[in-house]
């Protein structure tokens, strides 16, 4: 396979108006949403619309240009409260996704530099920022792939969990773009994806985005990869990353530190494959990452259904921490850190 060509986009630029694939809704429908301010770019993150932190962050980017936008006729005192405003409100839009922050300091930091223009020059200048994110993602993404490519054997079997693919990034993907980068490089490889409770982002994303490139994709239930592992019926465990702490602790989507678990005890690589943008050196180690609590609904049904007691209590955390002595090694767009600790991941960061 010369190279994959998604067949939908995460997010899009049309018309002067951001317009993100409506993620709640597949695989049943596919519909993109028309956003034309930083507060609506904000419920979208807040409401599911658009999830996966590389994936966020191009979207609060592209917020951030788009209030510039509709604020660029205003005075410049005007345009800087209504920008401060903005890059306030998107912050707050998901706490555990670092990705969110840095594409909110890179965007601060180029409008910064726009701080002699006038407020319609700086708001293209600040658009042209946005791009050159989605841009640098999707790039990111093709590196980690050629690196992880090389970590997957002909005809191996992977596990991945959650949704770290196309639909969670710019393009091509961190996980689900390693697994498109060994095919791309001519190896047969077989997925299994867990589905991801509550929100089932492995059943409704995954499958779907996978099944999209024909890539054989077998979806299981998320408490049926110890049995599948203790058979010998998977080789690998690739996931993405929400945060990586300085120490090489990860942040991903809740139950991804079972896995860890379960591959640590079947001796099977478990490998994350995430950009230098998802690693958060002001956090020392992930017990000081913020995990996020949404609400009890997506845990007592989904959608319209309900199959638990109205009445039950429920906690939904939706993001845990698998620490580092569980990662085989690190996927970034410099290359594998294997057995990541704190002093590798600053050599990462420095480029050494």
């Amino acid at each position: 396979m010369a190279g994959f060509r998604s067949k939908f986009d995460t997010l899009r630029w049309r018309a002067d108006r951001l317009e993100m694939i409506d993620q709640r809704v597949l695989p049943g429908e596919i519909r993109y949403l028309a956003y034309d301010s930083a507060s609506e770019v904000a419920d979208g993150i807040s409401d599911m619309v658009v999830r996966g932190a590389p994936a966020i962050g191009c979207a609060a980017a592209y917020g951030i240009a788009l209030e510039a936008l509709r604020l660029r006729q205003q005075s410049p005192a005007g345009f800087n409260d209504g920008l401060n405003t903005a890059f306030r409100v998107l912050a707050a839009s998901r706490p555990t996704a670092v990705n969110l922050f840095w594409a909110l300091s890179r965007m601060r930091d180029a409008w910064e530099a726009a701080a002699d223009s006038i407020p319609a020059q700086t708001a293209t200048r600040l658009l042209a920022a946005a791009h050159a994110i989605f841009t640098d993602d999707v790039a990111a993404n093709r590196r980690m792939g050629q690196y992880g490519a090389e970590l997957v054997k002909d005809g191996a079997s992977i596990l991945t969990h959650c949704n770290a693919g196309a639909l969670a990034t710019a393009g091509h993907g961190t996980a689900l773009g390693v697994i498109r980068s060994a095919i791309e490089a001519g190896k047969k490889i077989s997925v299994y994806a867990d589905e991801t409770r509550p929100f089932l982002q492995g059943a409704r994303l995954t499958a779907w985005e996978l099944m999209q490139d024909d890539i054989p994709v077998t979806l299981i239930a998320d408490n049926a990869a110890g049995h599948l592992m203790s058979r010998g019926e998977i080789d690998i465990v690739i996931v993405g990353a929400d945060r990586i702490a300085a120490n090489g602790d990860v942040a991903n989507k809740i139950g991804t530190y079972q896995v860890a678990v379960l591959a640590h005890r079947h001796r099977i690589p478990f490998y994350v494959a995430a950009p230098l943008s998802t690693i958060d050196a002001q956090i020392a180690t992930g017990a000081d990452i913020p995990i996020e609590e949404r609400a009890a609904d997506e845990v007592r049904g989904y959608r319209d259904m309900h199959w638990a007691p109205e009445l039950v209590a429920i906690r939904n955390p939706v993001f845990d921490v698998t620490p580092a002595e569980l990662v085989t090694g690190l996927i970034t767009e410099r290359g594998v850190v294997a057995a990541p600790d704190s002093n590798k991941i600053g050599a990462l960061l420095r480029g050494a």
